[in-house]
This record gives C-alpha cells, sequence and structure tokens, in this order.
C-alpha cells in the first residue's frame, strides 16, 4: 500500500546523534546566500535519484550548521506524485504556476526528476514552462531521463548533455543533431544534465564542493559511508570493476572505442592498433575481466543499442539493424534472437 509522504521544510538545525566528525564550516568558506532548488517531480519518478540529489543538500546543511541549501518538490499541477516504486509524494506546489510568475527567487533554481516513460510526458504545457525558465537564464538540472524533455522543448541546442544510458540511443535517434556524452553529468552553461540514479549523489557532492569547499563535500561522503564521489565526465557504461586501475583504463579504451563504432563496427586488428595492444592481448584482457571475447562484447554492445531503438523509437527494423552495424535483416534477426530470445518484430509489437 503507498505510503503518502507530506512535503515540509526542512529544519537545519537538526543533527543526527552520536557523528563525531560534525562540525560547522567556516563561514568564511560557505557562500553567503543559500541556493534555492525548485525540484519538479514527474509522475514516475526514481525515489533513488531524488533522494540521491536532496541527502548530500540536507547533510551539508546540517554539517555545516547553516542553511546553505533550500528545496521544494513541485508538480506541474500541484498535486502529488508517484514515483516508480509506488510511493506516492506530496508536493508544495504547482510549477505551471511558478514558471508564470518567474523570475524565481534569488539563487534559484530548476531540477527536473524523471523516470521510464519520459516521452509521454512532453506536453504543449511543460514545453511552454521549461521554455521560460531557459528564457529567464535560470540554471536547469535535468536528472535521469529528463534530458528528454529538455530537448523536446528545445532547450539543448548545441549544448553538450547525457541522460540515462538506457535511453541515450533513443535519444541520440529521435533529436540526431545533439551532442550527447556518456559520462555521469555534464554542465554546459546553465543546462546541467545527469545519468541520474546513484550519479545525482555525484552531481549534489559537486554542486557542495564548488559552493562550499573540498572539507564539506568529503565529510559528506564519510557520514554516507562513500569513499569518493565520481568525476562527472567518468562513463556511465563501465563495466563493475574497471574504473580504476591501470588495466581497467586499458579495456575502458577498448570499450569506448566499441561503443563509438556501433554503425561501423572496427576489426580487432583496427582496435589493436588505435590502442596499442596486441590481438592476444585484448582478448586475454576481456577474457580475464569480462569473462568473454571481445567480439561477443562487441555484439552485445550492437544488439543492446538495437533493443533500446526497437523499444523506444519508431524506426523501421532494418533501419535499426543498419544503425547497429548489421548489413543484412537476416542477419540482424537471427543474432537478436539468438541474445534476447525474442524476434526484433515480436519485441516491437509487444512495446507498440
Amino acid at each position: 500500500m503507498n505510503a503518502p509522504s507530506k512535503h515540509t521544510d526542512f529544519d537545519v538545525a537538526a543533527r543526527w546523534p552520536g557523528v563525531g566528525f560534525q562540525r560547522p564550516v567556516p563561514r568564511s568558506q560557505v557562500a553567503q546566500a543559500s541556493a534555492a532548488f525548485s525540484i519538479l517531480l514527474l509522475q514516475g519518478f526514481s525515489q533513488l535519484c531524488l533522494s540521491s540529489l536532496v541527502e548530500p543538500l540536507r547533510l551539508a546543511n546540517s554539517l555545516a550548521g547553516a542553511e546553505l541549501f533550500r528545496w521544494k518538490l513541485v508538480s506541474l499541477d500541484g498535486r502529488s506524485v508517484a514515483s516508480a516504486s509506488g510511493i506516492s509524494v506530496e508536493v508544495s506546489g504547482s510549477f505551471a504556476e511558478a514558471a508564470r510568475a518567474l523570475p524565481f527567487e534569488p539563487q534559484g533554481a530548476l531540477a527536473i526528476c524523471a523516470g521510464e516513460g519520459v516521452e509521454r510526458h512532453g506536453s504543449q504545457e511543460l514545453r511552454a514552462c521549461l521554455r521560460r525558465v531557459g528564457h529567464a537564464q535560470l540554471p536547469i538540472y535535468a536528472l535521469g531521463t529528463a534530458t528528454w524533455l529538455l530537448a523536446d522543448a528545445g532547450l539543448l541546442g548545441d549544448a553538450r548533455c547525457t541522460i540515462h544510458w538506457g535511453k541515450m540511443a533513443a535519444l541520440s535517434e529521435t533529436f540526431y543533431d545533439l551532442a550527447i556524452d556518456d559520462a555521469l553529468f555534464v554542465r554546459d552553461g546553465q543546462i546541467i544534465t545527469c545519468a541520474g540514479e546513484l550519479a545525482a549523489f555525484d552531481l549534489a557532492i559537486d554542486i557542495v564542493q564548488e559552493r562550499c569547499g573540498t572539507e564539506l563535500a568529503r565529510s559528506i561522503c564519510q557520514h554516507v559511508t562513500a569513499d569518493r564521489w565520481r568525476d562527472g565526465a567518468a562513463c556511465q557504461s563501465v563495466p563493475p570493476g574497471l574504473r580504476y586501475g591501470n588495466t581497467g583504463k586499458k579495456l575502458l579504451r577498448i570499450i569506448q572505442l566499441m561503443e563509438k563504432y556501433i554503425e561501423e563496427p572496427l576489426s580487432l586488428e583496427e582496435i589493436s592498433e588505435r590502442v596499442s595492444l596486441s590481438r592476444r592481448q585484448i582478448e586475454r584482457l576481456f577474457e580475464r575481466h569480462l569473462a568473454t571475447t571481445p567480439w561477443q562484447h562487441y555484439l552485445g554492445l550492437r544488439l543492446a543499442k538495437a533493443r533500446q531503438l526497437i523499444e523506444l523509437t519508431a524506426m523501421p527494423i532494418m533501419d535499426v539493424a543498419v544503425a547497429c552495424g548489421f548489413v543484412s535483416s537476416s542477419h540482424f534477426s537471427k543474432s537478436f534472437r539468438d541474445h534476447f530470445k525474442v524476434l526484433p518484430s515480436k519485441l516491437r509489437a509487444a512495446a507498440a
């Protein structure tokens, strides 16, 4: 059963008991005015993403003994919003009304938290509201799949952006002129896009560090038992265990090449030349760290993109095959069925 939670203002005087490292940050290291976020929640939003953004900001206030950050939850119409997990969340206002009354308060910014099925939220009203915020030159943080809404509203232009990897292929094919990075988060002018989920934590820590310094950012990580936060430029698609260490970096370079050349796959010899490793060295890296062959991993990347395009776009199956490096529809269909145990045509019918 859903457990509605009433949105209330956060009391910055509250403290977690028994936290030995808790100490106020010197006022000289803290931005003078608190940053205020209006967080727009859309139906089916990710609760993990929302918590990953808000909790570090709450802890920054608590550990610093000052109101460094403020936030309020809003929905388009001011009604409660259900997350993807089915928990209903109360909000404190209507984003549509706030957008009509721009500008926001000083130091204000908009954060958008979305989830699966983001394409269904692209209404004329939401587009108009987002454009008002964009024209007011306010910072806009798009979390998870919310980048799609900024593209739909025409706010990205030539700005670099990112989105959750599950929507990356569909975004690039639907809005083909975008500069999309495989990154945790990307800052480009007033637009900040984030892959969402736990990447929202890395973005929140980056915000804290930028405004309040490294000491407070480290204290937050210590409090939540995180040994570090990740750089925004780090790739989303790094397989587990490969983000750190020289061996992981070598394999990561190869995987990034494969992801870059999906439509026109490189041969193993071409990859070998580009990364200055022998064919046998590459094969050993994949066998040791991923328990597969380079070609099987490459094929899996291509088929994973194909599945995204089939489920999330209206591209003809043959166009999907070509976009993923297959020269014949029969070869594509067989490879897809062997990998996913379903034909592309049947998956398309189910998605529709």
